[in-house]
Formats: structure tokens, C-alpha cells, sequence
């Protein structure tokens, strides 16, 4: 049977329906998705730029909490309310990862969870 633990931060948002932050089965790590909340008040931050940033700093705690590092980002799935924002994403996606970059994908949506207008999952591999 493989090792499944759930991972629970209080440095990224709680849970704001029937799901955990992110689940890790032995040494991989299932991120659920992340939109622009601050961990703290629980609000949205305002602006695109302000909501990519968030995010990206909400799945580096996740990922600390499981164990792993944005080092260990195999794979990220990204939605947007505007594909027109997906350069913005490119520009500060880089800040939050190296090269080699992980695998991604990203889609057009028509609404996101609080009016957030970028959510991402994604998945990593922890290095124990």
C-alpha cells in the first residue's frame, strides 16, 4: 500500500471546499489548484500581476510543507480567466523556477473560484 499523507500549510489559503491543499502518495505530491488568496486575510489580491505572484507563492509553501521545493515542480497546469495574461505568466513564472522549466499547460476559462482571474495545479516529486 502506498504512503498517502495530506499536506496542510497555514502559509498558503486553508481549503475553501471538500479538498486538501495537496496530497503526497510516497514521494509525489498532488497540488491542488491555487488561486490569488492571501493566506492570512483570506482575500483575493488585486491585480493579475499581484493574483500570478500569489499563487506561485502559495504552491512554494505547499511544496514546503510536502517536503519539496518549486525545484521539484514536474509538471504545472494553469487556468486563465484572459489568455491574454499568458505572457505575464511566462515573465514571473520564471522568478519562481529554473531551467530546465517544468512540463505545463495552459487554458483559457470562462470563471474562476471568487472571481480569482488565474488558478494552478500541478504536480512534484520530492527528492528524499
Amino acid at each position: 500500500m502506498a504512503n498517502k499523507k495530506f499536506i496542510q500549510t497555514p502559509d498558503a489559503p486553508a481549503a475553501i471546499g471538500t479538498y486538501s491543499q495537496a496530497v503526497r502518495i510516497d514521494r509525489t505530491v498532488y497540488f491542488s489548484g491555487q488561486i490569488g488568496l492571501d493566506p492570512v486575510t483570506m482575500q483575493m489580491v488585486e491585480g493579475v500581476d499581484a493574483q500570478i505572484h500569489r499563487v506561485f507563492q502559495n504552491m512554494r509553501a505547499v511544496a514546503t510543507a510536502a517536503g519539496g521545493s518549486m525545484d521539484d515542480v514536474v509538471k504545472v497546469n494553469i487556468f486563465l480567466t484572459d489568455l491574454g495574461n499568458f505572457a505575464k505568466v511566462n515573465e514571473i513564472m520564471a522568478t519562481y523556477f529554473h531551467q530546465p522549466y517544468p512540463a505545463r499547460a495552459a487554458v483559457g476559462v470562462a470563471s474562476l473560484p471568487r472571481g480569482a482571474l488565474v488558478e494552478m495545479d500541478g504536480v512534484l516529486v520530492v527528492q528524499d
